[in-house]
């Protein structure tokens, strides 16, 4: 019985030490002061009142001789000097490390994230947004036209850097505001919300135009690139498989159209759902459908 009360009293005594701590807020130096000098203050009234409340034992059993008055003191100033000085530094120090572990977890969560050749987001990350979106909003897979040529011509060293062209004007077209991601090879992946349907076609047109009009120098190669994309869109009563299948059609007729092209499902020509067995790390989904089409 006495064990079990003696750890109820630490727990107690534990939880009122470290109550209103907020270990997630190390994100500046001054937040870190304050949380140590939050700490030092609890265990200075915490060392205060065990030491005083220890002083009739002392006098008792004739330990001290010295007046009450000044063993109150000495008390209060043990407690500041050695309480609170030393557990305010030990907080401020376990401050510093909470802060580069927090640090150190989001940049690695961010890097889990990241595809790394091209700085957009992976393909974990599509799939994580992509299984959420629950309002009006359009999918675009956007491919690399011809790409296979070259890689095949001028080395993959060639195409990753074309990769990170075409990524940087992606980024820059469809900004912080939609999702882009590599998808994996030369394919991505955007996720366009808001605004209406013909200003979320214009701007996957708008890229389609800027990759197309440019001239990428890769290695002192001189390139002219072009990129084709299908795009769907995401309905209250549509599957989220589905809407990968209508766009990743979309994306393989615009191809077969003669590429550098944007062409949305309106324009595949029949409507019936077919049942797609999707997995979203799977490569195209549009085997089942091209049957159809």
């Amino acid at each position: 019985m006495g064990i079990f009360m003696r750890e109820r009293l630490v727990n107690i005594i534990r939880k009122w030490l470290w109550r209103q701590i907020d270990l997630g807020s190390f994100d500046n130096q001054k937040a870190i002061l304050i949380f140590a000098l939050s700490v030092s203050c609890r265990a200075v009234i915490l060392a205060s009142v065990s030491s005083l409340a220890t002083l009739p034992l002392l006098y008792g059993l004739g330990f001290l001789t010295m007046p009450v008055d000044e063993a109150i003191k000495l008390t209060v100033a043990f407690s500041w000097l050695f309480g609170g000085a030393f557990s305010g530094a030990l907080a401020f120090v376990a401050g510093l490390v909470i802060r580069d572990l927090t640090q150190s977890r989001a940049e690695f969560e961010r890097l889990s994230r990241t595809d790394t050749l091209s700085g957009l987001a992976n393909r974990r990350a599509f799939n994580d947004a992509f299984a959420r979106v629950d309002d009006e909003a359009s999918l675009a897979i956007i491919d690399i036209d011809r790409f296979k040529l070259i890689n095949d011509r001028f080395g993959h060293h060639v195409g990753d850097m074309v990769i990170q062209e075409i990524s940087a004007i992606l980024r820059q077209v469809f900004g912080e505001r939609n999702l882009v991601a590599r998808l994996g090879g030369e394919e991505f992946g955007v996720i366009l919300k808001g605004s209406v349907l013909a200003q979320r076609l214009a701007l996957v047109e708008r890229a389609r135009n800027q990759v197309s009009a440019g001239r990428f120098l890769c290695d002192g190669v001189e390139l002219s690139v072009t990129i084709s994309a299908g795009v769907a869109e995401f309905l209250p009563d549509r599957r989220a498989e589905w809407v990968y299948a209508r766009a990743d059609k979309a994306l393989y007729l615009a191809k077969a159209d003669g590429r550098d092209r944007v062409l949305h499902e309106q324009s595949l020509g029949f409507a019936e759902e077919v049942a797609v067995d999707y997995h979203p790390d799977t490569p195209a989904v549009f085997d089942a459908l091209t049957a159809k089409g």
